[in-house]
């Protein structure tokens, strides 16, 4: 939006991107090759009537990032911007475990979905360590935090929270180096 469409009724100031896949996912490479691309439109048509959004699937490889997202949709200079990147040690019955494992041995650490060195972009203001993906999302079911509290352990990371927070400093500060 900031770069392409260049909104007129208002100024974009900063953009903070959480485990965004700046330059893609070994996971999605890996995904591609396991399919095939002669088997991708199939997939696609098989995932689409079970009511799955398919469309964005071939762009979150490192191929596609790297050599034509990242060229078509440069920063813009008046806009500041920010990540953060995440990484997680999956338990053993993580629906995370094998992408983890995939992307830990082509990008480095990761949330099970993307890595660390693919979320930095601009000001790099950290790494969470703990939240997988989906907790990053705030898209965490419910029955994991009814079984973290009926074991008497604590969320280590609320999604809610660490947003607020982001987005309190750039309302008190829009020009802000550091946050939270």
């Amino acid at each position: 939006m900031i770069s392409k469409l260049s909104p007129a009724d208002f100024k974009v100031l900063s953009l903070t991107t959480v485990a965004t896949p700046h330059r893609g996912s070994a996971f999605a490479d890996y995904c591609l090759k396991l399919i095939g691309k002669q088997r991708i439109p199939r997939v696609y048509k098989a995932l689409e009537t079970i009511g799955m959004q398919t469309g964005a699937f071939s762009q979150l490889t490192t191929e596609y990032m790297m050599h034509e997202f990242n060229k078509k949709v440069p920063n813009d200079e008046s806009v500041r911007y920010f990540s953060y990147g995440a990484m997680t040690q999956p338990s053993l019955f993580s629906m995370f475990r094998t992408p983890h494992r995939i992307i830990l041995e082509k990008e480095g650490p990761n949330d099970g979905l993307v890595s660390v060195s693919s979320a930095q972009w601009g000001v790099y203001k950290g790494t969470l360590v703990g939240p997988n993906h989906l907790d990053i999302i705030n898209w965490t079911n419910g029955l994991k935090w009814m079984i973290l509290e009926a074991t008497g352990k604590k969320n280590q990371f609320n999604a809610i929270a660490f947003y607020l927070d982001i987005a309190g400093e750039y309302r008190t500060n829009p020009r802000a180096e550091s946050l939270i």
